[in-house]
């Protein structure tokens, strides 16, 4: 990996070093601070009554039992609801409460708020609800093809985007077609959705909880409780990661709903199974691929019909049918492409963001196709990717140009390179099965695979993708010091870093204090899409040149002086001032909103720019299986990544085997289990999550190809790699079985057709 310094800014920690985190030491020790941990004097505990029917017509509601519980201080229904009983990403189509019809299993109905949380869940228990259940739309297939009642007034197709680029009547002389599913995935974080909301006196409230979109969370709490936007403000509360699973509202409204009735602050902390019900999940798909090729393995033509499954309500489908979509073919050049993707209502839970957004779930059926192309053409799986991978200047399905760096030859080249692991040696430890000690290596059997992803960075199809934020220098105790003020959500990743280190490098200074994330600030949008270090970093570095360049002038020298090592200096290092001296008793304070280049909404034909810019990743999975109990041990997971530039190159790697354990966890184990439109597994117990013990070494190549279009040059880490280790790791178990796996998570019973 290469590793970039700065020691031209006199700055230990700036852009390019393995600065540490500032949250790293307490959260190490169990001292940090999550949403789950805030705390009132006075304050009440709220709960949720849910539906246990995924579709069924509400009857009738009966508190009166709930209330004459002793310690109950509100029992709210969706009468109790004083502005717009809906909300959403990006329709509002969701109820607050339910009022006439449920659609589906875990969807909220009424709430408790009460002096102690065993008070609120008994009282919870006896609020009667009449239900007439009705018969569940199940099926995003036979949704879309208008089977079963319509869940929405526009029916139950949530949004299809048509992409049709080249010869739509080309032919090919090798074909092959195959039909693929993706079970739903779960985020699994382990900090479950909490908050506390406190009213003030004068009709307003602060709520302090665990996001990732502090501002859209505003604008849809308002629009449900009636009130101006300056009476509800946010602060972000400590997270317990995200993965886009806290991208749409969860307890917010409740919590405040609950505070203003009551003239009390209210928390709430979701355990484990609600947990599962209060937050949207990874889509289901299936996808049915047909890949065209000449003999030589040539890519002629690709055609796909994909079926998403958003569940009850839209969140953000929209969206992850359009990444499904453009980036349906995947990270090859082909001139011939008609891509159908569509989300459908149904009445299972809803859908919306995770890690890889739609990205995830077409890399599985490109993937397996271009393993099936390569042995139809008597060539190495890794071959035919290289004959058909994209570089600069390719053409994307959408008509757009790739035009940065696209060096995916390069990364299956270096994958390709690496040793592999040695043979194996009897150890339980290293079996599948591990110290169960159900094999000693019979019946065991090693496979390799590859796969290679493309996914977006950044929002699209015209999202109006910005971040704001407030840089001020001045002197703290004598020496320079500088805050950052921003409202985009620090989840785990480490975006409270980066942002020292941008500070660091723009400005000269060691002391950086990041202050609280709040809505007092204007939109930093969502921690998702890889955008923040894009997004909000362009906006800290711009805010940091703006008040460098009112600094520079406050002191009368050239515009092109710059800070280093506490001095002000020429281009050619002559140093023209001291820090300290220029600061005196001033103050610099800027606020800057910065956005990406502009993006454009697709046409009718799936055309247009759509994205800012893309990101690559590569795998080499090795794997032992037992074919006797359908066991699978994952004994290498490599990687190489394009990151631009990495701004922090330990935070890097960290991305990459996060990002790579999720994957491995979609291949093998992870899947939320789904029955006419019931959740079977909504515990850590059922709903199986990689440990350290899953995860095997990974070597991992982490390239810097800038894109000059970004700030650093940078590229978006967290999504590609949870993107292409899922397939890598099934292409293995197919290489050492045999077997034409079509599904994921892969099961025991897949491997041993029992």
């Amino acid at each position: 990996m290469t590793t970039t310094t700065t020691q031209a800014t006199g700055i230990a920690n700036g852009v390019g070093a393995d600065a540490p985190r500032p949250d790293g030491t307490v959260k190490v020790r169990g001292e940090f601070a999550y949403s789950s941990d805030l705390w009132h004097e006075d304050m009440l505990w709220g709960a949720t009554l849910r539906s246990p029917h995924p579709y069924a017509r509400i009857t009738s509601i009966d508190i009166a039992e709930a209330l004459a519980v002793p310690g109950v201080y509100a029992v709210l229904t969706h009468e109790d609801v004083p502005g717009v009983n809906r909300y959403g990403l990006e329709h509002a189509d969701q109820p607050v409460l339910a009022d006439d019809v449920v659609r589906y299993q875990g969807e909220p109905v009424a709430l408790v708020a009460a002096d102690h949380p065993e008070t609120a869940r008994r009282a919870m228990k006896r609020i009667k609800v009449t239900y007439e259940e009705l018969e569940p739309v199940t099926s995003s297939e036979a949704a879309v093809r208008g089977s079963g009642p319509a869940l929405h007034p526009d029916g139950n197709v949530v949004r299809h985007v048509r992409i049709r680029r080249g010869a739509q009547d080309a032919t090919a002389d090798v074909v092959v077609t195959g039909v693929y599913e993706v079970g739903m995935q779960d985020q699994a974080f382990l900090g479950p959705e909490s908050g506390l909301a406190v009213p003030d006196t004068e009709g307003g409230v602060d709520l302090y909880v665990a996001t990732q979109w502090l501002h859209v969370d505003q604008q849809q709490i308002v629009a449900a409780l009636g009130l101006p936007l300056e009476k509800v403000r946010l602060t972000l509360g400590g997270v317990g990661g995200a993965f886009g699973g806290r991208e749409d509202l969860s307890m917010q409204v409740h919590a405040c709903l609950l505070a203003l009735h009551t003239g009390k602050p209210v928390k709430m902390v979701y355990n484990r199974e609600e947990s599962f019900y209060g937050h949207v999940h990874r889509h289901p798909a299936k996808m049915y691929y047909e890949h065209g090729a000449t003999s030589d393995g040539r890519l002629v033509y690709v055609r796909a019909r994909l079926f998403l499954d958003g569940g009850a309500y839209a969140s953000s489908t929209g969206a992850v049918v359009a990444n499904a979509a453009t980036l349906g073919v995947g990270p090859y050049t082909v001139d011939s492409v008609a891509i159908d993707c569509w989300g459908a209502y149904t009445n299972n839970p809803p859908c919306g963001a995770m890690r890889g957004f739609g990205a995830v779930q077409a890399a599985f059926g490109y993937e397996s196709q271009m393993d099936k192309l390569a042995a139809a053409c008597g060539l190495d799986p890794v071959e035919l990717r290289i004959r058909n991978a994209m570089s600069e200047g390719a053409v994307m399905p959408t008509g757009q140009v790739v035009d940065s760096a696209a060096p995916v030859a390069e990364l299956l080249e270096r994958l390709r390179a690496k040793p592999l692991p040695a043979a194996r040696e009897f150890d339980l430890r290293h079996l599948p099965g591990g110290v169960s000690n159900t094999t000693h290596g019979e019946g065991v059997v090693r496979g390799v695979g590859y796969a290679v992803g493309i996914k977006n960075i950044c929002f699209s199809e015209g999202f109006d993708d910005y971040s704001t934020a407030r840089v001020r220098l001045q002197l703290v105790g004598g020496e320079p010091a500088a805050t950052v003020h921003t409202a985009a959500c620090e989840v785990g990743q480490g975006l409270v870093t980066i942002m020292q280190q941008i500070v660091r490098t723009e400005l000269g200074v060691e002391q950086v204090i990041v202050l609280p994330m709040d809505t007092s600030i204007g939109n930093g949008g969502s921690t998702s899409a890889s955008r923040q270090s894009y997004v909000t970093g362009g906006s800290v570095q711009a805010a940091c040149a703006a008040v460098r360049a009112r600094l520079v002038e406050h002191a009368g020298l050239p515009p092109t002086s710059r800070v280093v090592g506490g001095k002000l200096v020429a281009t050619d290092g002559v140093v023209l001032a001291d820090l300290v001296s220029v600061l005196a008793s001033d103050t610099f304070d800027e606020t800057v909103e910065w956005r990406h280049r502009p993006t454009f909404p697709l046409d009718d034909s799936g055309q247009g720019t759509a994205h800012v810019q893309y990101g690559f990743a590569a795998h080499r999975a090795v794997v032992d299986v037992d074919v006797e109990l359908g066991l699978v041990k994952v004994v290498a997971l490599d990687c190489a990544q394009d990151v631009g530039r990495a701004l922090n190159p330990q935070a890097v790697l960290g991305q990459i085997q996060g990002g790579s354990a999720q994957g491995l966890g979609l291949a093998v184990m992870e899947e939320i289990q789904v029955g006419k439109g019931r959740v079977r597994n909504p515990s850590f117990t059922d709903y199986l999550i990689p440990t350290v013990l899953d995860m095997p070494p990974m070597s991992i190549d982490v390239l810097e190809r800038p894109d000059p279009h970004a700030p650093y040059g940078l590229r978006g880490v967290g999504e590609p790699p949870t993107i292409s280790s899922t397939p890598a790791i099934v292409a293995a178990i197919r290489a050492a079985t045999g077997l034409a796996l079509a599904r994921v998570p892969v099961r025991p019973e897949h491997l041993t057709g029992t």
